[in-house]
């Protein structure tokens, strides 16, 4: 089952926290036992899985500019000055993230979040959320 998840950004660099949204899928579409993929079908945003403390939110969003800085020239940056967004995405972030499910909850740490990451915004977004049951087995 599939779900779509509208993500509309406000800065050119934000960190948002769905997780609320993606569990709220889970539930809507009744998944009790499986696994949630949660993907992004934007070449300049990313997901991470990660506290929310706004203190670790900025300093990775430091390390980010530090690791690849805004007009560094780039050739990609001859078509739309995007060059670092692409590749703040691609080498720092992952398009997809795979979580379990039991019960009907996710199964995250205590601290683990699902964060949406722009980084050429701010555009509305929007992020795919795949539920995929498993079948369960009677036990021998």
């Amino acid at each position: 089952m599939l779900f779509t998840i509208d993500v509309p950004t406000r800065e050119g660099f934000q960190i948002l926290d769905i997780t609320d949204e993606v569990q709220k899928k889970v539930w809507e579409g009744k998944l009790k036992h499986g696994i949630v993929v949660v993907f992004t079908k934007h070449t300049t945003t990313g997901l991470m899985i990660n506290e929310p403390e706004e203190g670790l939110l900025q300093d990775f969003k430091s390390k980010m500019k530090e690791l690849v800085p805004k007009g560094a020239d780039y050739l990609h940056d001859r078509i739309d000055h995007n060059a670092h967004s692409h590749l703040r995405a691609s080498l720092l972030l992952n398009s997809e993230l795979v979580i379990p499910v039991d019960e009907g909850e996710l199964l995250l740490g205590t601290w683990q979040r699902i964060l949406f990451v722009e980084l050429d915004g701010p555009r509305h977004r929007r992020v795919l959320v795949m539920l995929c049951p498993c079948q369960e087995y009677p036990e021998e």
